[in-house]
């Protein structure tokens, strides 16, 4: 049944920030059988506000990631302060699973396509041995790693490419138009055994991230030559690529609805 132009007057969009340990759902998106992140956000809604409204994320992030900053929206008609929906949905949410913050914002704006620039970081340690402590947020890799290797190759993603090569299979994506812009790509260590790779761009394909992630690691590891990055990423063939890293490591750290960065093609 259509609801009345009365009722479609009074709904309010709200744009809500969220924090979740991705190790419990099957992803974002909500699926049949499946515990995810935006069922959970959904159910929250449907205790609290007493209506099922359909909770719009910035991207579908896949099962195991986490995130420091998802943003998501959806419309209601609560009276409730937007500012303080947060709090009243945070009481029905699981403890992995927190709104950070919430607000109302104009009915024009759109969660997922009204996003500018997605940053994420990808975390990973070197042992021999797996370590328990590190198994939630951060990739193993039993090899040597050169991180100096890894950092030459680096400025090679940076600008307008067709990163089909960087897709896993099942995307929806037509693979010609694969094309994306990333505005940095950085990667350091964090600690003794510990690094951190953060990349910043206008979108990214299925497992893009992971599959950078997984490409860097091979180049510090020996196992990619970093003279060959470049013909890889030309080459638009995932059997180029290196592997697609663990979901454990990855976690969207923010998301920028008002970027205005001029686009850098690549030579």
């Amino acid at each position: 049944m259509k609801k009345s132009l009365k009722n479609l007057r009074s709904l309010r969009r709200i744009k809500i920030v969220v924090q979740y340990v991705g190790t419990n759902y099957a992803g974002w998106q909500i699926q049949p059988n499946q515990k995810t992140i935006q069922g959970e956000i959904e159910n929250a809604i449907f205790l609290a506000l007493h209506e099922k409204c359909e909770v719009v994320g910035s991207g579908r992030t896949d099962a195991g990631v986490h995130a420091l900053a998802q943003v998501a929206h959806f419309d209601t008609t609560s009276k409730i302060k937007a500012e303080k929906i947060c709090y009243v949905l945070n009481e029905y949410l699981p403890r992995d699973i927190s709104i950070l913050e919430s607000e109302e914002v104009s009915d024009k704006f759109n969660a997922r396509f009204s996003a500018k620039k997605k940053t994420y970081q990808y975390n990973f340690y070197v042992s021999k041995i797996p370590l328990p402590c590190f198994a939630e947020n951060y990739a193993h890799v039993p090899f040597d790693f050169d991180i100096l290797k890894a950092q030459s190759v680096l400025d090679e993603f940076i600008g307008e490419h067709n990163f089909a090569a960087f897709c896993s299979s099942g995307s929806k994506v037509d693979l010609k138009d694969a094309v994306r812009t990333i505005y940095s790509l950085k990667i350091w260590q964090t600690d003794k055994q510990t690094y951190r790779m953060e990349v910043s761009g206008n979108g990214f394909l299925y497992n893009m991230v992971r599959i950078i992630a997984g490409t860097l690691i091979e180049v510090g590891c020996g196992k990619i030559n970093p003279k060959k990055i470049k013909s890889i990423i030309k080459s638009k063939n995932r059997k180029h690529a290196g592997k697609t890293a663990p979901a454990c490591g990855l976690t969207l750290k923010e998301v920028d609805y008002t970027a205005r960065i001029r686009k850098k093609k690549a030579a």
